[in-house]
């Protein structure tokens, strides 16, 4: 697909980039009213976009905004994929996730360690 003309329906660019596990769920997101391509909703799956076309979407708990550099051919490894578009979306800052709780090994606190626990916790008797 060359020259600026070159147009690709949405949830297919959706699925080749990689942004959605397959094409029915890329355009029920669309269907829905979930994206967002140039600012304006797009209500059907098959519109048209092209390079230079800007989306917005929810990604989990993330809202990504992605500006489309290349139409694709095929479903593609990750790293063509990525080539597929430039990424707009203001990056994560590090602090916003917490970190997930580390097993220590100990297994189940003692009965002795549970009383330590609510002695020391909140609402302690002083």
């Amino acid at each position: 697909m060359d020259g600026p003309s070159a147009k690709i329906r949405l949830d297919k660019w959706l699925w080749q980039a990689r942004f959605f596990k397959t094409r029915t769920l890329a355009a029920k997101e669309v269907s829905a009213g979930h994206v967002r391509v140039n600012g304006t909703r797009a209500s059907k799956p098959a519109q048209a976009v092209g390079p230079e076309d800007v989306l917005t979407f929810a990604q989990g708990a993330r809202v990504r905004v992605v500006r489309i550099a290349e139409l694709g051919t095929r479903r593609g490894p990750a790293p063509e994929a990525q080539a597929l578009y430039e990424d707009l979306t203001d990056p994560e800052p590090k602090d916003a996730v917490p970190p997930a709780p580390k097993y220590e090994g100990k297994g189940r606190p003692t009965k002795r360690d549970r009383r330590k626990l609510d002695l020391n916790g909140p609402g302690a008797l002083d």
